[in-house]
C-alpha cells in the first residue's frame, strides 16, 4: 500500500464540519471511480504535534503508484464532477504539506 500524507491548517476553522464534508464528498468520488483504495481525516487532538505539521492530516491509501498516478491525472485536469468536488477542499486549506509512505517492509522486497 502507498500511502500519500498530507498535513495542513484550514484557513476558517469554523468551517470544520463543511471541510470534512467535502473532503468526504471529494474522496468518496475517487474511491468510487476505483482511483483509490481508502482515505481517513484526522485532526491534532489537545494540540499535541510538531507545530510545523497542521492540525489536520489526510493520508489518501493506493494499491500502487500506478494508481496515485491516475488519481493525480484525473484531479489535474481541474474540470468536470472531480475539479467541482475538489474546489471547496483545496480552497479551505493553507500551509500544505505532504509526503508518500509505503508499507514496509513492502510486497515486492519480499
Amino acid at each position: 500500500m502507498n500511502i500519500y500524507h498530507m498535513w495542513f491548517n484550514l484557513r476558517d476553522n469554523r468551517k470544520d464540519i463543511e471541510f470534512s464534508q467535502a473532503v468526504d464528498a471529494y474522496l468518496g468520488n475517487l474511491k468510487s471511480k476505483g482511483l483509490i483504495e481508502s482515505y481517513r481525516l484526522t485532526r491534532r487532538k489537545f494540540g499535541f504535534g510538531p507545530p510545523t505539521l497542521g492540525e489536520f492530516h489526510c493520508e489518501v491509501h493506493c494499491k500502487s503508484l500506478a494508481q496515485l498516478d491516475e488519481a493525480f491525472g484525473a484531479v489535474a485536469k481541474r474540470s468536470g464532477e472531480v475539479e467541482r468536488l475538489h474546489h471547496p477542499v483545496y480552497s479551505a486549506v493553507t500551509d500544505f504539506q505532504a509526503a508518500l509512505y509505503r508499507d514496509f517492509p513492502a510486497d515486492e522486497r519480499g
